[in-house]
């Protein structure tokens, strides 16, 4: 679907100043790239890029992540995760596609799945029928 001015949603590019700072939410259905301070989530349909002097303390949720500044908090990607040599995660990350750059930190646990994590597990049960 375009909008007005002709431009597709999956076309479109936010990006977030060095010299700014959201507190709250931001979702969206284009891309993103943050190169200021993000305290809260960020569910992103399209790739997040976390420029050099960003930063995120939350939860970021997206199909695809670059990443050379720091997060902190819990991120979920849908496809390929890229931590740059500059990058610092201190985070727990669900991915499809991890890279990892000589150089980047990240603490935490990473969880490499098919499946994105809103899906649900298939969970088995083990049963022992027992005659009196």
């Amino acid at each position: 679907m375009a909008k007005p001015n002709g431009i597709p949603n999956e076309n479109l590019i936010n990006i977030i100043g060095a010299e700014t700072t959201i507190t709250g939410d931001i979702v969206t259905k284009g891309d993103i790239r943050l190169d200021g301070k993000l305290e809260g989530n960020l569910r992103v349909e399209g790739k997040v890029i976390i420029g050099e002097t960003g930063q995120i303390q939350g939860t970021v949720s997206c199909k695809n992540l670059e990443v050379l500044g720091k997060i902190n908090g819990k991120i979920e990607v849908r496809e390929l995760s890229v931590l740059k040599a500059s990058a610092t995660l201190q985070a727990d990350m669900i991915t499809k596609k991890l890279g990892v750059e000589p150089g980047a930190v990240f603490t935490g646990h990473c969880q490499m799945s098919e499946k994105p994590s809103h899906e649900p597990k298939a969970t088995i049960t083990k049963t022992e029928a027992t005659a009196e």
